[in-house]
């Protein structure tokens, strides 16, 4: 296994235009990658890439937004304590957390947990999860790190919430059905689980939860349209967006996106990204929404190097 050679790559300006734009390329195609944003800046961590399954390759993207136009550069940062794929990560505190991930091809679930200094530029385990888990969805709640699903063997129903001041886990009630390569965020005060499978792209769902932090109880919202797995969830615009994912069989990946709005409790479609993409994340800093990597096809037979950007509004200064 290796990863890339360090090294920061300028990129030139270029016009942002309403909806969504092809931002600065990665230096190399990735796929089954974590996401996660600290200090303004876009970290893609693990995956696979250059033919390996168990990268520990960790790229960070500082973007520059002048005058309707995104500039920026990519670097290579500390890589991950060992290669995985399939990580929980999101940014706290001014750190990155990162939480399980598969050591082989969708496979070989580990209980690694580890959290990332920007400013050192170094990784430090911090307690390991109480399972092995792979796909484990990671989201910030209420100023509290909650991790939910996820999969060993089979995909497990386990809620956590991590406190990360004593370096612990603490259970909360677990999800109605368990599953995998799950979206999950924060809205408007509650938690949404987004999709996902049970067990395999073969066993997709359209369930939506939510879960109330006062009363530890998950409650059905309205389902997606359609099953899907492995698709990038983030808020934006006042909605929750999910946009593209995999099914078994699919000949490319999805491109749709729906967004949800949670006073009507209905998804919505809401376009389609330039190219189908699952095994990425998303992440928003400041007007803009970014969806790196990722692969075009169903399963890791390919990667890509894109970077999508959406912009809804004017911006710039």
């Amino acid at each position: 296994m290796k990863a890339v050679a360090a090294a920061v790559v300028l990129i030139a300006a270029a016009s942002l235009q309403r909806g969504w734009n092809a931002g600065p390329p990665l230096s190399v195609g990735r796929s089954e990658v974590a996401v996660a944003t600290v200090g303004g800046a876009l970290y893609v961590i693990g995956g696979y890439a250059n033919g390996n399954v168990d990268q520990t390759l960790v790229q960070k993207f500082t973007p520059d937004v002048r005058d309707d136009r995104l500039g920026g550069k990519w670097q290579d940062v500390a890589p991950l304590p060992r290669g995985l794929n399939h990580v929980g990560a999101l940014g706290y505190h001014g750190k990155i957390y990162t939480f399980g991930g598969f050591a082989a091809q969708n496979n070989s679930a580990v209980p690694d947990a580890n959290v990332y200094d920007p400013k050192a530029d170094r990784w430090t385990p911090v307690a390991p999860l109480p399972r092995p888990l792979g796909s484990v969805s990671v989201a910030l709640f209420n100023d509290e790190i909650h991790l939910v699903g996820g999969r060993d063997v089979h995909s497990v129903a386990t809620h956590l919430m991590y406190d990360a001041r004593a370096n612990r886990y603490i259970v909360r009630a677990p999800l109605p059905v368990g599953r995998d390569h799950m979206g999950l965020v924060e809205f408007n005060g509650k938690l949404y689980a987004v999709g996902g499978r049970i067990d395999t792209p073969a066993r997709n769902t359209a369930y939506v939860d939510v879960y109330d932090n006062k009363t530890d109880r998950w409650t059905a919202a309205a389902p997606l349209p359609a099953p899907r797995s492995g698709m990038a969830v983030a808020v934006f615009t006042q909605r929750i967006w999910a946009m593209g994912g995999e099914q078994a069989g699919m000949s490319s990946a999805f491109s749709t996106v729906f967004a949800y709005d949670d006073r009507r409790n209905c998804w919505m479609p809401f376009g389609v990204l330039p190219e189908g993409r699952h095994g990425t994340g998303a992440a928003v800093i400041g007007d803009l929404l970014y969806v790196p990597a990722g692969a075009p096809v169903p399963g890791g037979s390919r990667q890509s190097d894109s970077l999508f950007v959406f912009r809804p509004m004017t911006i710039g200064r």
